[in-house]
């Protein structure tokens, strides 16, 4: 194969996502920032739309692979036509719940139980779902009511909805997901990479295999490659790994402009290509007929005509490190909190008093002592008799002011996590 004849560690260009060969083109650059503003907000839906081959399996497995999963709990499912019920056991499954039978209320309560687990650890959860064309509307408004489960005012379940072109114009046009549009809170749909990214693209992808500039490439094949698939990352994959296969066995060092369209020429000829504009030139060298993918902004346009893409985004108004320095600060403040509360709820009378009740209340019990056990030697004296009455005023006194002060606490805390937990408080971390 050519990985060993050009001395590269694995196959750079093969079709299954892999989040190693990750490369943050400016649509992908879009999308993740999208991403972190949605993931931000904590609740509802984020939804990725894209053509075929547009990168969208590679930055969820980018995104499964760089979550701190001792801050979220993630898990992907990849969806065929599945009814409502059958998604449900599916998510379930997912999140590794094992569920008896084909009950839909079974399941239903194990993952609820589950994501109240979750949040008493701290964790958020994500659900992303793949291929979110597949899915009929009936299921699409079972996941709605997924991202119903709350705790308190704290919502249990975050949702990451990945889809080809006509999920959107499902999205956007069905009376029937209303509810759910209203749950949008960050969307993005990918475009092609720019011509000027397709380079760096295949280079990037050759350098984590161990690529040292051998073979090289000639700057036109780059220039071709961009027309000859409309910079549509699963489209150069299939075809660099073709003309990869060529070169090692004409045993090339170099790639020139002239084996690409060889090699494009063969896969139109198989019927394997599917950048159907490129193909038609590729038969005849001549170069007028090269050019005859203008034809191919029927791929490249719709996607650059979403209003989503450049013009709502500027990199600079997102700032990541405040967010997330934000969501830890305040998932340690409810740690700290919850934790205090399990204390105080499980001490015994005695020991709550110690640790409450201040300096001066103690020395007044200890003066108290002293003196009952003073005017004890001095029996029948009705002026013992009265300091032992007014002894006892003052105990009882201080025992109510420790109750009211640990009522108090309790008090603070109750309020100190009710606040923390209000919808204003996760606006204001984001």
């Amino acid at each position: 194969m050519y990985d060993e004849f050009y001395g590269l560690t694995g196959r750079p260009f093969q079709l299954t996502p892999d989040p190693r060969f990750y490369f943050e083109s400016g649509t992908h650059r879009k999308a993740l920032s999208y991403l972190g503003y949605g993931l931000a907000q904590g609740e509802g839906f984020i939804v990725i739309t894209g053509e075929v081959g547009a990168g969208k399996s590679t930055l969820a497995a980018h995104l499964m692979a760089t979550v701190d999963r001792q801050r979220l709990t993630a898990a992907q499912i990849v969806t065929s036509a599945l009814d409502g019920e059958e998604l449900i056991h599916v998510s379930a499954r997912a999140f590794g719940l094992e569920v008896a039978g084909h009950d839909k209320a079974t399941a239903l309560a194990q993952i609820e139980a589950f994501l109240h687990h979750e949040a008493r650890e701290g964790r958020r959860c994500l659900l992303v779902v793949d291929e979110s064309q597949n899915l009929s509307v009936e299921a699409l408004e079972e996941l709605r009511m997924l991202s119903n489960f709350q705790l308190g005012a704290h919502p249990l379940l975050q949702i990451l909805l990945l889809g080809q072109p006509e999920f959107r114009t499902l999205l956007q046009t069905s009376p029937e997901l209303e509810q759910l549009r209203q749950r949008v809170i960050a969307s993005h749909h990918l475009d092609a990479m720019e011509p000027s990214e397709i380079g760096a693209y295949i280079e990037h992808r050759l350098a984590c295999v161990g690529w040292q500039g051998n073979p090289a490439f000639d700057a036109r094949v780059y220039a071709d490659l961009a027309k000859a698939t409309g910079g549509v990352p699963r489209r150069i994959n299939q075809i660099v790994n073709r003309v990869l296969l060529m070169a090692a066995i004409e045993q090339r060092q170099s790639i020139d402009a002239a084996l690409l369209q060889a090699v494009i020429a063969d896969l139109a000829g198989d019927g394997g290509l599917n950048a159907k504009p490129a193909v038609s030139p590729v038969p005849a060298s001549e170069a007028p007929v090269v050019e005859l993918p203008s034809a191919q902004p029927v791929v490249a346009q719709p996607l650059a005509a979403q209003p989503v893409a450049a013009p709502s985004f500027t990199a600079p108004t997102f700032d990541d490190s405040a967010w997330r320095a934000a969501l830890a600060e305040r998932d340690e403040q409810i740690a700290e909190l919850q934790q205090a509360i399990i204390e105080l709820a499980d001490m015994r009378p005695g020991p709550v008093v110690e640790p409450v009740a201040d300096p001066e209340i103690l020395a007044r019990l200890e003066e108290a002592s002293r003196r009952i056990a003073a005017l004890e030697a001095r029996d029948g004296d009705e002026e013992v008799i009265a300091a032992l009455v007014e002894a006892n005023s003052r105990i009882m006194a201080l025992e109510a002011r420790t109750a009211e002060q640990e009522m108090a606490i309790r008090h603070t805390l109750t309020m100190l996590i009710e606040w923390i937990e209000t919808e204003d408080y996760q606006r204001a971390a984001a």
